[in-house]
C-alpha cells in the first residue's frame, strides 16, 4: 500500500478523466444497447456487439479513442451487418445517438472534488487521458474541475512512450510521478514499467478493450476502492 514515506519525492498527481473523475464507460453502454435495438432485425444483440466491437478495434489506428471514431464505427458496423442495405433513416439516427452521447451531462464520480481540493496546491495536479481532443476539453470544462489542474494532455493512446512524452513535457523524473485511474490496462501497467507510481480506483464497469487477465504485484502499485483513501494515504 502506497503511503507518502514510500515516495518522498512525489511532485506530480495525475488523474484519468473518463471513469475516474466522471461517468462514462455506462453512457456508452447505454448507446450499444439503442444501436443494437436499431439493429436486431439483421442479427441477435450478442452478434451486434461483437460485430461492432471487432470494427472498434479495427479502427483505432485510424480514429483514435472518442465518441467521433464511435460514430463511424457504429455506421459501418450496421453497414456490415445489412450487407449494405440500410437505410439512410438508419444511418441519422446512428449520428442522433452520436451527438447524444456528445451532449450527456458530466456526473462526478464520489470524493472527486474533496479529493482535488485536499491534493491542490500540495501536489502539481495534471489530467491524462485517451480520446477525442475537442471533447475532453469540453468535459473537463463542463465538470467544473479545470482550475485545479495545472495540465490537461489528451492522449492518442496510453503506453509507455505516451507516458515518457508527458513527464518530458513536465520536466520530471518517473519516480516523481504518480498516476490516478481506473484501467489496470491504460493507467497503471505502463506506469509502472517506466518506473513511476500508480494508484487504481476500480469503476463498476469497463470497456472490454481495457480489460486484463492478471492481477498486478508492484511495490510502486495500490488499489483502492474509494478515491478519498489516496488523500489518506498520502497526505496525512
Amino acid at each position: 500500500m502506497l503511503h507518502k514515506s514510500k515516495i518522498p519525492n512525489l511532485k506530480v498527481i495525475a488523474f484519468d478523466a473518463d471513469d475516474t473523475l466522471f461517468v462514462n464507460e455506462p453512457y456508452f453502454q447505454e448507446t450499444e444497447h439503442k444501436f443494437c435495438a436499431l439493429m436486431e432485425d439483421y442479427l441477435s444483440h450478442q452478434g451486434i456487439s461483437q460485430e461492432l466491437f471487432k470494427i472498434e478495434i479495427a479502427n483505432l489506428p485510424l480514429y483514435g479513442y472518442g465518441i467521433k471514431g464511435y460514430i463511424l464505427s457504429m455506421i459501418e458496423a450496421a453497414m456490415n451487418i445489412s450487407n449494405n442495405t440500410i437505410p439512410v433513416e438508419v444511418i441519422e439516427k446512428i449520428i442522433l445517438y452520436g451527438k447524444e452521447l456528445l451532449e450527456k451531462p458530466i456526473e462526478l464520480l464520489d470524493g472527486i472534488e474533496e479529493t482535488l481540493q485536499a491534493l491542490h496546491g500540495k501536489y502539481k495536479l495534471v489530467v491524462a487521458t485517451k480520446g477525442d481532443l475537442k471533447d475532453q476539453h469540453s468535459k473537463l470544462h463542463r465538470s467544473g474541475l479545470g482550475h485545479y489542474f495545472h495540465h490537461i494532455e489528451v492522449m492518442s493512446d496510453k503506453q509507455e512512450i505516451d507516458y515518457e512524452k508527458l513527464l518530458g513535457r513536465l520536466d520530471i523524473q518517473a519516480h516523481e510521478f504518480l498516476m490516478i485511474g481506473n484501467s489496470l490496462k491504460s493507467d497503471i501497467l505502463p506506469v509502472l514499467e517506466i518506473g513511476g507510481y500508480a494508484v487504481h480506483i476500480p469503476f463498476h464497469t469497463t470497456w472490454e478493450h481495457e480489460k486484463i487477465n492478471h492481477k498486478v504485484e508492484h511495490e510502486h502499485f495500490s488499489s483502492f476502492e474509494k478515491i478519498t483513501e489516496v488523500v489518506h494515504n498520502l497526505i496525512k
